[in-house]
């Protein structure tokens, strides 16, 4: 292929190979949890990192990793303590990490808004190998905790309560979950970028859950989809001279799309099937209702 001749589109296809494991790995407790805008937060909050990064001449990445994770870190300590001004917090929190990302990029000697665009919105040729390094580091990171303590997360994601109960540290998981959320963020923002990351985080999972229930065979197909469109996207981007973000992005919700329609009659046949396996003179009304959530499946 001609764009593996290029070293820049090597690094791109890695970093989106990358990412599209990682998005989806995290994003799958954060629609358990019922905070699949977390992504979009922290995303945020992350351009402060960016700025600081160019203000003081450091790397970007590992500048916004540590600012997103503290930001993480603020976001569930709000969600603990916050009660009914909580809301109004994390608001002043998003925000203000916007400003403060485009402050500190303008007061960067030679810096303007423009350096913001390509950790906004992504971009291939500004992928740099140290880049790819700290991708790679990151990514295992978000891979050994989403697949390592995937059944504690798990349970913490279906019911916090019951977790508790059954002696998890259910704050200590909660904060990693939101920590690996930042790391993913910032795994993300060189491809697909930080205004459009939470999407590749949600909507494979969101597609998934149309044609399986088992929280194991949703992880698989999520990831397989994420890795699919973000390489879809990345090539697409190549050869149309077109956002790599928005192509992906664009790819994963007509990717939703198709799957939705293909659920449906799926979904009919599968109602056949469990109609025709029912003993007779057995009950309709004792079945399980078919509008219960995809997530509820307790496969691990």
């Amino acid at each position: 292929m001609e764009l593996l001749n290029y070293a820049f589109m090597q690094r791109a296809l890695l970093a989106a190979v990358l990412v599209g494991i990682t998005a989806p790995a995290i994003g799958i407790y954060l629609v358990q949890r019922r905070q699949p805008l977390m992504g979009d937060g922290i995303g945020h909050v992350a351009m402060t990192g960016v700025g600081l990064g160019f203000l003081l001449h450091a790397s970007p990445v590992w500048m916004a990793t540590a600012v997103s994770v503290l930001g993480s870190v603020l976001m569930e300590l709000i969600r603990w303590y916050g009660r009914t001004r909580g809301d109004i917090a994390l608001a002043m929190l998003f925000y203000g990490g916007m400003a403060g990302g485009v402050m500190f990029v303008n007061l960067a000697p030679g810096g303007s808004t423009a350096n913001l665009t390509s950790y906004l919105f992504g971009s291939l040729s500004t992928v740099a190998p140290s880049d790819v390094t700290a991708i790679m580091v990151l990514a295992a990171f978000v891979v050994l905790v989403t697949l390592g303590l995937r059944r504690q997360l798990f349970a913490v994601s279906q019911d916090e309560e019951f977790a508790r109960v059954t002696g998890l540290p259910v704050r200590a998981l909660n904060l990693l979950t939101a920590v690996t959320a930042a790391v993913t963020v910032t795994v993300a923002m060189r491809v697909v970028g930080l205004i459009l990351v939470s999407a590749l985080m949600v909507v494979p999972v969101a597609a998934a859950q149309q044609l399986t229930r088992s929280f194991a065979a949703t992880f698989a197909i999520a990831v397989a989809l994420g890795v699919t469109v973000s390489i879809g996207g990345t090539v697409t981007s190549f050869y149309q001279d077109v956002p790599p973000g928005a192509t992906i992005v664009l790819l994963t919700i007509g990717a939703f799309g198709v799957l939705s329609a293909l659920a449906t009659p799926l979904a009919r046949r599968r109602a056949r099937a469990a109609a025709a396996a029912r003993p007779a003179g057995d009950p309709a009304e004792c079945s399980i209702p078919a509008t219960r959530e995809a997530g509820d499946g307790v496969g691990v």
